[in-house]
């Protein structure tokens, strides 16, 4: 199938035009307008530094539904210990950067390139892009980012400096969101790290069907 060439004012592939792999679509800018447009068709852009803008909507879709989150004895013990504060929207700009620079196993530059993280700052500007923030002591230590919209977040990356950092930001996190009314949480691809936490592959279609509720 196809990968459809988009201008900023083009609409995106409706669902039974989507590439079974995932990519569906590619375009030259990245605008707001096309960001706020893609998260609620559950698409995001995923792409490098120098390529064109990649438009993704992968199947089969990874997910948490915030009821089936997993907590171990340890992660409870170390949630109890009181050695991480967490705050939100209190270092949107920091999370995202830390987000783009920290160093990933097997991977080789960012998705964050300069043209997304502007756009991400807008949008949190907005009040539609949100982080968590880890403290230990007064130190960022982990955090978080995605878009929050209706009763879904689209979780976007995380990043932890210190053992257990992102994990208990993740839990405390969904954990507020359920209270909120926020009915499932978008994690895009598997990772074990999030598989550990409850997350779970669902069909693309079905998900597409929950985003449509």
């Amino acid at each position: 199938m196809a990968v459809f060439f988009l201008e900023p004012d083009s609409e995106f592939p409706t669902e039974s035009q989507l590439d079974p792999e995932g990519l569906i679509a590619v375009s030259e800018e990245l605008t707001l307008d096309m960001l706020l447009r893609a998260y609620p068709n559950g698409i995001f852009p995923w792409y490098n530094e120098g390529e064109l803008v990649q438009w993704w909507c992968p199947d089969p879709r990874f997910v948490l539904f915030p009821e089936e989150l997993k907590i171990s004895k340890s992660m409870k013990q170390v949630l109890k210990s009181g050695k991480f504060r967490f705050t939100r929207n209190k270092g949107f700009a920091q999370v995202i950067q830390q987000c783009a620079t920290v160093s990933r196993k097997g991977q080789e530059g960012t998705w964050l390139t300069q043209a997304l993280q502007a756009q991400l700052l807008e949008l949190h500007q907005l009040g539609w892009a949100i982080s968590f923030e880890v403290w230990e002591q007064e130190q960022l230590v982990g955090g978080l980012y995605g878009i929050l919209y209706g009763k879904i977040f689209f979780g976007e990356s995380m990043f932890s400096k210190v053992s257990n950092a992102s994990k208990a930001g993740f839990i405390q996190f969904v954990q507020e969101l359920q209270e909120e009314g926020i009915v499932l949480i978008d994690c895009q691809v598997h990772t074990p790290h999030l598989e550990s936490l409850g997350a779970q592959l669902i069909p693309r279609k079905e998900f597409l069907q929950l985003l449509k509720k």
